[in-house]
């Protein structure tokens, strides 16, 4: 979901958004819950539409990013909702993909194919246990799909 604050950080208001509905409200979220969001969208409009991840460098470790793929002109095009800023250009694009993070797999990151109809159990697992945004976003965003 992008908005005119896309740059903004969720936990700069103290608020946790990980629910499509709550980035709706809001309009500022973690990039899981707009993909969610954007999958709601997508899919109520009767655009197929699933989720998918990166797995990135993120301090000392890892994280998972989270994207959308739009099936359009008889293909999958992976998309990332999380927004623009001056050093990132993630443009919706069908003819070449245009996320915000390359993945460097020299560096342990992964570029995860697979499609997915729901979100992944550890996303779903560390956000609905999460209370505090800015110590998620340090220590406990997840780094695996389980």
């Amino acid at each position: 979901m992008r908005s005119s604050e896309a740059d903004r950080n969720p936990g700069d208001r103290g608020l946790f958004d990980h629910r499509a509905s709550d980035v709706l409200a809001q309009r500022v979220g973690l990039c899981y819950a707009k993909s969610h969001l954007l999958a709601a969208i997508l899919r109520g409009n009767g655009i197929p539409t699933a989720l998918c991840y990166q797995r990135l460098i993120h301090g000392d470790g890892y994280v998972l990013h989270g994207l959308v793929a739009v099936h359009l002109e008889g293909a999958w095009h992976r998309q990332d909702p999380r927004g623009n800023r001056a050093d990132v250009a993630a443009e919706f694009s069908l003819d070449e993909e245009r996320l915000a993070f390359p993945v460097d797999p020299r560096l342990g990151e992964v570029d995860y194919r697979e499609l997915y109809r729901t979100p992944a159990g550890s996303v779903v697992d560390a956000l609905s246990n999460a209370t505090d945004i800015l110590a998620i976003y340090d220590r406990g965003l997840p780094s695996q799909l389980a």
